[in-house]
């Protein structure tokens, strides 16, 4: 047994079977994927990786099994839940969330998909230790009971990314992770958190809906993301071959970004140098109605429409709508007088987030700085942005 340092979890105990698996190529290269992307344009911390998060997950999942006793089902089917917890995170591409659209439109997995990867990269060492690898790879799509652990609506996998998202960016959060894994148990193949872990299962709830405004969906963010996956949609014009992305790491990206001239090159020297496009436009939906999400398929054809009528290259106009908002966690099961209920149901706390969430929503039409007052103007006219009236001070009092 192998004990390692975590800044997050204190001592992090390996076992042979996870020593191997970590010693792997695939692995290894989970040490060059940042978890937060780009976010360190916006938190210079932020720059821990895919590998630390997936020891994380690994750990909290060890907690679980650990407590659970005979709950938690046979030796073998812990292995491969530690394992799964281990793995879950292999078939992240370069940058983590930025390229994942990309290599799902050209390949048709998701970074879940991870079977081909554990035939591929870690058969002979699941073979030495009898290690089921169909069931690994359920287990991380959440397909099984067990896998609920590490993909439902409260999950070991959020439950360290979010603690541990916080720790680098400086988001002063407070979730008690020990409490809500002593509460958490399987009955009838669904994953329950007993009705002593309410608060705990708020408490990450609340994290969760503070950090989306705050970091994972911080404008700096969504506007250097929008570069890049504009950069990579170029190179792929060019004939650079999409199904590669999987197998890279973020420096090969960028490298790979600086060997195609022009608006690829451009982009990865902007990003290099924080030389960032600006927010022409950036408002929620009480300014442009919901109904905006259906121009989320038409983004392209609005730039060039834009860009057309202004004299502007298109690839310098990004339009950004962001998928409605949603907060999965309030469909997690609460045990409480032994009937299931959903912890939205339970928790008036939980269902106000679940309601406030939508005015965390924004989206962005983001472009040089050099064009940001023309392309405000045709955005806000070509979106129907409404204006606010400002009122004066004595109108609100008298």
């Amino acid at each position: 047994m192998t004990v390692i340092r975590d800044p997050i979890h204190g001592y992090i105990e390996l076992c042979e079977v996870a020593l191997s698996l970590i010693e792997t190529p695939r692995m290894q290269r989970l040490r060059r994927i940042k978890q937060l992307g780009l976010t360190n344009f916006v938190y210079p911390g932020a720059n821990h990786t895919r590998f630390e998060h997936s020891l994380g997950t690994y750990h909290l999942a060890n907690s679980l099994m650990g407590g659970m006793g005979d709950e938690a089902g046979t030796d073998d089917e812990q292995m491969e839940l530690r394992v799964s917890a281990l793995l879950h995170d292999i078939g992240h591409g370069p940058l983590s969330h930025v390229t994942e659209k990309i290599i799902k439109l050209h390949t048709g997995k998701s970074h879940e998909d991870v079977l081909p990867i554990l035939r591929s990269d870690f058969a002979e060492i699941f073979e030495k230790y009898s290690i089921n690898i169909s069931r690994v790879a359920k287990h991380i799509k959440g397909e099984t009971g067990y896998g609920a652990a590490l993909n439902s609506e409260i999950d070991v996998d959020r439950m360290d990314y979010l603690v541990r998202d916080a720790h680098y960016t400086g988001v002063p959060l407070s979730v008690d992770l020990v409490r809500l894994i002593h509460e958490m148990q399987f009955m009838d193949e669904k994953l329950v958190i007993r009705s002593g872990g309410v608060r705990a299962a708020e408490s990450l709830l609340l994290s969760r809906f503070l950090m989306h405004p705050t970091v994972y969906f911080h404008h700096v963010t969504r506007i250097a993301e929008s570069m890049c996956v504009r950069a990579i949609e170029r190179m792929i014009e060019d004939g650079f071959d999409a199904r590669t992305l999987s197998m890279m790491d973020d420096q090969e990206l960028f490298f790979k970004m600086q060997t195609y001239p022009g608006y690829p090159s451009e982009i990865r020297d902007r990003l290099r140098n924080r030389r960032l496009f600006k927010r022409a436009l950036y408002v929620g939906f009480d300014s442009v109605g919901e109904k905006v999400l259906r121009h989320r398929t038409n983004t392209r054809r609005i730039e060039s429409e834009l860009a057309s009528d202004l004299g502007i290259d298109p690839d310098y106009i990004l339009i950004d709508i962001p998928e409605p908002p949603e907060i999965a966690e309030i469909k997690a099961n609460i045990m409480v007088d032994h009937q299931l209920k959903p912890l939205g149901e339970i928790s008036h706390i939980v269902s106000a987030l679940g309601h406030a969430q939508r005015d965390n929503w924004r989206m962005g039409v983001y472009t040089p700085a050099e064009y940001r007052d023309s392309v405000g103007r045709a955005a806000r006219e070509f979106f129907g942005v409404k204006k606010h009236r400002q009122f004066r001070l004595d109108e609100l009092v008298g």
